[in-house]
């Protein structure tokens, strides 16, 4: 239903790895945090210090990983450091 919709309407839909740690992944440095419970809605960074909201830190990830697919194909993660 997404890909009919998006085709609709000129768009392209990019699915992401179910398993690429969206959440746990600094979005401005690109650390990863080893364990990060559900229980954890907000978090810093121990690499640069950001403090981050989990949903809000998930969806930047993920918007930059369907951005590296889009621009440079399948199989492309972000650089993490």
């Amino acid at each position: 239903m997404l890909e009919y919709k998006a085709g609709w309407y000129g768009r392209e839909v990019i699915a992401v790895d179910r398993w690429y740690p969206s959440s746990k992944t600094c979005s401005s440095c690109g650390a990863l945090v080893e364990k990060l419970p559900l229980d954890v809605r907000e978090w810093a960074c121990r690499g640069c210090g950001a403090a981050h909201d989990r949903d809000v830190n998930a969806a930047r990830n993920i918007l930059a990983a369907g951005l590296a697919v889009s621009a440079c194909g399948d199989g492309v993660r972000p650089p993490r450091s």
